[in-house]
């Protein structure tokens, strides 16, 4: 009977593990009723997004994002190197979503090719995950930028596919008054790094994203964004990234 117990209990561990890296982690599958806003296709890419076109656009439709091989795998992934950028400066060909957002499950895989490689993901076009290899600090890798301490522990390095899966609970507001910070928790490589980290501003400017511009980036609306891919000049590599809308009326984005 205790050789039986602990036969179940090792194959529980086993399912519970199974299914937690298909939820999370690299190679996580759409579930159903998500959408799917990068599957490696040049279609994928021009039907799910667009330029944003902030006070330093510098870019022309269609998007110059490229579509090469994935270096590792199979099938094709997109990099964010456009050549509309110019000396690294970010808003001058970022891509965000067509659709916008308020509370919402996003995946994304990303790959730096080189050392020192930036890019960003940012939720609602306002608030900022960070990617950047070699900077574990607060504006480092996986961080929500400026907000918390990076958890670099997590990152598999420059030449290797890394993954996000995040929860993000919009602002609320109350006659136009901001009365709960948006919130947000990461499994970052399928590790929890963080729960229910409140933003408390749009960093970056007004070149950053919506809000970043107003009142020095405190001044938060209550408007849904897009999920917005950086271009700093890098070679940074994106695939697999879908999104679940979710209504969570509870201050909790742990998941």
């Amino acid at each position: 009977m205790k050789s039986f117990t602990i036969l179940a209990l090792a194959l529980s561990m086993f399912v519970f593990n199974a299914c937690k890296q298909e939820t999370v982690g690299l190679g996580a599958k759409a579930p159903a009723g998500a959408e799917m806003l990068f599957d490696g296709s040049k279609e994928s890419l021009h039907e799910n997004w667009i330029y944003w076109e902030g006070p330093r656009f510098a870019a022309e439709m269609p998007i110059k994002w490229d579509i090469v091989s994935d270096p590792l795998d199979k099938g094709t992934v997109m990099s964010s190197n456009d050549p509309a950028v110019v000396d690294h400066k970010y808003g001058s060909a970022d891509i965000v979503t067509k659709k916008e957002y308020r509370d919402f499950r996003l995946h994304v895989e990303f790959l730096i090719e080189n050392e020192g490689g930036n890019s960003g993901v940012y939720l609602q076009n306002r608030y900022e995950i960070q990617i950047l290899d070699g900077d574990s600090t607060q504006h480092g890798m996986a961080a929500v930028i400026n907000e918390i301490d990076s958890p670099y522990y997590a990152y598999k390095g420059a030449g290797k596919w890394n993954s996000y899966d995040l929860m993000f609970r919009a602002a609320r507001f109350e006659d136009g008054e901001r009365t709960e910070k948006a919130l947000v928790s990461n499994y970052f490589n399928g590790t929890k790094v963080y729960s229910n980290v409140g933003i408390n501003q749009v960093w970056g400017g007004a070149n950053s994203g919506i809000d970043g511009g107003n009142d020095e980036g405190k001044g938060i609306t209550d408007t849904p964004g897009g999920i917005k891919l950086q271009a700093e000049g890098y070679s940074v590599l994106y695939r697999n990234i879908w999104i679940q809308e979710m209504d969570l009326t509870e201050a909790d984005t742990d998941f």
